[in-house]
């Protein structure tokens, strides 16, 4: 699966440097952002204080409502895991779209949060939490890269697969 990603990666550096703008970079890479859920409480998906962008936890739920549930180490794969985790990144990049108009206001990802919903004996949250970075570092490159944490959880809600909340910088104001 490494070489998948580095291969994966090589591609869209160099597709990335002949697109107009990182939401064509998104399409080529055949991501398809979408217009985000309202969120299920008393909460928002995301908040700017100053250049910062604070998202609420994002859950592992694709545009068309469908989702990976279950725990890690029982009834999903690693592999599974890895892609709940992009799928969650997606919802993510939806949502900053939505709250600042062009993904191109991102100077940088500062922070991802990763909840892996997992058995006592799984240990591979960061792999699993991969699933989303990597797809970061390949949309921004070195801005992608970003201070992190992967924590396994007895358990989330509606019994998700994985949830990340992500602290993002914007350039200007």
């Amino acid at each position: 699966m490494r070489y998948v990603v580095l291969a994966l990666l090589s591609i869209i550096i160099n597709t990335h440097t002949k697109a107009q703008t990182l939401e064509e970079t998104i399409s080529k890479m055949g991501i398809e952002l979408y217009a985000p859920s309202k969120s299920s409480g008393n909460y928002v998906k995301a908040f700017q204080s100053g250049n910062l962008l604070f998202l609420a936890g994002h859950v592992s739920t694709r545009a068309d409502g469908s989702s990976f549930t279950g725990k890690l180490g029982k009834e999903l794969t690693l592999e599974q895991g890895y892609e709940a985790a992009r799928i969650t990144a997606i919802s993510l990049l939806s949502t900053i779209k939505n709250e600042v108009g062009e993904l191109s206001r991102v100077k940088r990802i500062v922070k991802v949060t990763g909840f892996v919903n997992s058995t006592p004996d799984f240990t591979d949250q960061p792999k699993v939490i991969n699933g989303c970075s990597d797809l970061l570092v390949a949309i921004w490159g070195d801005r992608g890269k970003h201070a992190r944490s992967a924590v396994g959880m007895a358990a989330l809600p509606s019994n998700y697969a994985v949830e990340i909340e992500m602290i993002v910088e914007l350039e200007g104001m």
